[in-house]
């Protein structure tokens, strides 16, 4: 008889390795399924992991992008870390970054084409407002009806594609292009544009907002009553009720905190990087902020170095598709052996496999 049985005490040690054991076993993975794929696996390896920086030939490109691709990574994910380590469990943050950037590009699109400073933090304050009023319906039917903010805020995630959709084909429509559906391009609108603060360098003010999300998330899981009600919720939820510890007003604010950072990505997303609203927008970052923090071990600084490397996938992943022709689905695959790795290595150092004899009748 198999019997799985808690370990009392896990490994420290395994627990800080497993993140790059789960990677160097993803490469091992991956390049199985590449290779099934009839395509050279090293060389695919090398150009996911290695080319995009260290290449000279794609380095120009790719090292801006980076930035670019990780900061919407790691804004998320700072937030998802919050909640996780509450045991708040906000799956649903695409869905937030998706309403964020329709809320920011409204609000410049209805300035549109008065020039002012005033309108790039008003599409700040819109896409903040939009991620954390869309996280607040998993959190109110979860605290006033105790549903599952599991699976609320998952399906939210199809209501908010749908409504991308048809903001992209109606209200937020270009009405200077007949037939093709999509905003007007908020890089040609000089307001609203969410330029390079270093020319050529991908350093925008949506990498500033990620870098002050990981100080405020450091210090107040660190230094603040709030992150001590955060953990101690999540690891004896029991001890923070006696300690006086609201569960309800945790899940608004965990939940209310990843909203406004989703809803940041996104708009700092569709006013730079994207530019425009389109059907396409939704690009999967909030379901890959997921493995992200995760990979972080939900520790800010960590959540940093997760989100560099998976943002390294992203350009990685598009260079491989270019050059070798591999689908865009294998590398989404990819990422997602990441996660399954690090949660398997984590299984068995949590827990391990107790065999016994059967009772005898």
């Amino acid at each position: 008889m198999i019997r799985l049985e808690k370990r009392l005490a896990p490994s420290k040690r395994a627990q800080y390795l497993n993140p790059f054991l789960a990677v160097l076993l993803t490469m091992i993975a991956g390049g199985l399924m590449f290779a099934a794929l009839g395509k050279d696996p090293v060389a695919a390896i090398r150009l996911i992991f290695f080319d995009p920086i260290f290449s000279e030939q794609f380095g120009s490109y790719s090292r801006p992008q980076l930035l670019i691709k990780s900061a919407p990574l790691i804004l998320i994910a700072v937030g998802l870390a919050i909640g996780f380590r509450a045991g708040i469990w906000n799956i649903g943050a695409e869905g937030q970054y998706i309403i964020g950037a329709l809320c920011g590009a409204g609000v410049a699109l209805a300035f549109y084409p008065v020039e002012g400073w005033y309108i790039f933090p008003l599409m700040v304050i819109a896409g903040a407002l939009g991620g954390f009023l869309w996280a607040m319906i998993p959190a109110i039917l979860k605290t006033r009806f105790n549903t599952n903010e599991i699976l609320v805020s998952l399906l939210l995630v199809y209501v908010a594609e749908r409504l991308l959709a048809g903001m992209a084909l109606g209200l937020l429509r270009n009405p200077d292009v007949a037939g093709f559906p999509g905003s007007r391009d908020l890089r040609r609108y000089e307001s609203a544009h969410n330029a390079d603060l270093i020319a050529n360098t991908g350093m925008h003010w949506g990498v500033v907002a990620a870098m002050i999300a990981v100080i405020f998330a450091y210090v107040m899981m660190t230094r603040h009553s709030l992150g001590y009600q955060v953990q101690l919720a999540g690891q004896a939820p029991r001890a923070a009720r006696f300690a006086g510890v609201s569960p309800a007003r945790l899940v608004v604010i965990c939940l209310g905190i990843s909203g406004v950072l989703a809803g940041l990505a996104g708009m700092f997303e569709v006013s730079g990087p994207s530019g425009q609203v389109r059907i396409d927008f939704a690009s999967g970052y909030g379901f890959t902020a997921i493995i992200v923090a995760f990979l972080g071990r939900l520790n800010p600084i960590g959540i940093v170095l997760a989100g560099l490397l998976l943002g390294l996938t992203y350009i990685g992943g598009e260079l491989s598709q270019m050059m070798l022709q591999l689908p865009g689905a294998a590398i989404q695959v990819f990422q997602g052996m990441l996660l399954f790795f690090l949660l398997a290595l984590d299984f068995q150092t949590n827990y391990r496999l107790r065999f016994t004899k059967g009772a005898r009748a």
